[in-house]
């Protein structure tokens, strides 16, 4: 399957690839996580949900590519320091979630309650859950913490919050599929 890119595609790609560098300015530091709460996976919920599988990655992946190449992107820092410490593992998966949730959302059609129900579980498995299979276990290793206080301190904390920015972002979602449909980016 052949896909070209728009104009239009690869401006909104940017537009969220700003709103996620600006959400990483935004968070909370637990005093026992070295893992911050941020509204970056609710960005990528949203890219996912609303730009489709394609300008999803794109946007996503260039900010944590011009990340890793030393621009100050993330929480004002950049480097491949940063994709390598202990919060790493989070931020390599990104790009991927947001790729996922595309896909997914893209199938979706309507906009009921099963609508809604389908972008959601897009969103809180790939944009949450899938987040900590990469990211725990890479803080595991990087810190050199047990299995077990990896999950605590990288976890179970943060489920809550991560449900409640999934239901955020399909509703957001929903609402703006109606008025901007996916298909109108290509």
């Amino acid at each position: 399957m052949k896909t070209s890119l728009s104009i239009r595609g690869l401006v909104f790609s940017t537009l969220f690839g700003a709103l996620f560098v600006a959400s990483s300015f935004f968070n909370i530091h637990l005093g026992f996580s070295p893992v911050p709460i941020t509204f970056q996976n609710l960005v990528v919920m949203l890219a996912g949900l609303i730009l489709g599988p394609v300008y999803g990655f794109i946007s996503i992946g260039l900010v944590v590519l011009l990340t890793a190449a030393g621009l100050p992107l993330m929480h004002g820092n950049g480097g491949l320091t940063l994709l390598l410490g202990k919060t790493g593992g989070f931020i390599w998966a990104y790009p991927f979630a947001a790729l996922l949730i595309g896909w997914v959302s893209e199938r979706v059609q309507g906009r009921g309650v099963w609508a809604f129900v389908r972008l959601f579980l897009a969103a809180e498995v790939f944009g949450s859950l899938m987040l900590y299979v990469t990211g725990v276990p890479w803080l595991a290793h990087v810190a050199n913490l047990p299995m077990q206080k990896a999950m605590v301190a990288a976890c179970y904390p943060f489920l809550p919050g991560d449900t409640v920015k999934a239901v955020l972002a399909a509703l957001i979602a929903l609402q703006i599929r109606q008025v901007f449909p996916v298909s109108r980016l290509r």
